[in-house]
């Protein structure tokens, strides 16, 4: 999302509650190669309102994968499941970590995990290159891991 549909202190707060990671994967955005965005947790289209509830910090990558979507379906029974919302839910409740591969515990972490590629090979080296150069994950995102 462009930076004009959304006022700079209401960005400057999104960024600040989320202490610039990923509310989605924990990237930090300081070891990032691209800049990170402001997501639409609940999109326009869908309703959603450009308000502090609403909004998530989110890497490219999880930002772009999610797109305006709202959860998808798992096989085989094809039931729709929402997304993982950093709004109403705790990441640790949904995910773990094993090494580089985020783990889901739910179906909202299953489905997360699958549209938003979390686990695209490129992203787990990705991972794997921060954990061995000991800033992945930091200190923000170990909190979040262990429900802190």
């Amino acid at each position: 999302m462009s930076n004009r549909y959304i006022p700079t202190n209401l960005r400057f707060s999104v960024i600040e509650r989320a202490n610039n990671l990923c509310e989605y994967c924990l990237l930090q955005e300081a070891v990032a190669f691209f800049s990170f965005q402001i997501d639409h947790i609940i999109s326009i289209k869908h309703g959603g309102e450009t308000t502090l509830d609403n909004l998530a910090y989110s890497c490219l990558f999880c930002n772009r994968n999610k797109g305006s979507d709202l959860g998808s379906v798992l096989l085989p029974n094809l039931a729709l499941i929402r997304f993982y919302n950093p709004r109403i839910d705790k990441w640790n409740d949904h995910f773990g970590y094993l090494n580089a591969t985020i783990r889901p515990k739910t179906d909202i972490g299953r489905v997360t995990i699958k549209i938003l590629e979390m686990n695209h090979p490129n992203r787990i080296a990705e991972r794997q290159l921060l954990i061995q150069a000991g800033v992945f994950p930091n200190r923000d995102a170990m909190r979040i891991i262990r429900g802190i």
